[in-house]
């Protein structure tokens, strides 16, 4: 099993809009691709409230590695655009691959 992690700092006034898109709209649209078994979202915690972000944590499960190359060539770039013009300058993200051992 690999995990496909995307976390996201997205700006708090921007925070319950992006969660319904994304749980509406983003998501499944990466989950039609077949790429990923299964998806898990988790909101980062923390302790303080001045920030002006919160985090996000987007988990995708694939089978293989090559099940994610697959989908970073053929299905990332079009929705990674998506994504970014919408939150164009409300966001900062970052990725990982993890496999289990």
């Amino acid at each position: 099993m690999v995990l496909y992690n995307v976390t996201i700092g997205i700006d708090k006034d921007a925070e319950k809009e992006w969660l319904s898109w994304m749980k509406n709209k983003h998501i499944p649209a990466v989950m039609e691709t077949g790429m990923f078994l299964e998806y898990k979202i988790f909101k980062v915690l923390s302790h303080e409230d001045e920030e002006q972000s919160v985090s996000y944590s987007v988990q995708y499960f694939a089978q293989t590695v090559d099940k994610v190359v697959e989908y970073l060539n053929n299905h990332a770039p079009k929705l990674v655009e998506e994504h970014r013009a919408r939150y164009k300058d409300k966001h900062v993200a970052f990725r990982t691959l993890l496999e289990e051992v």
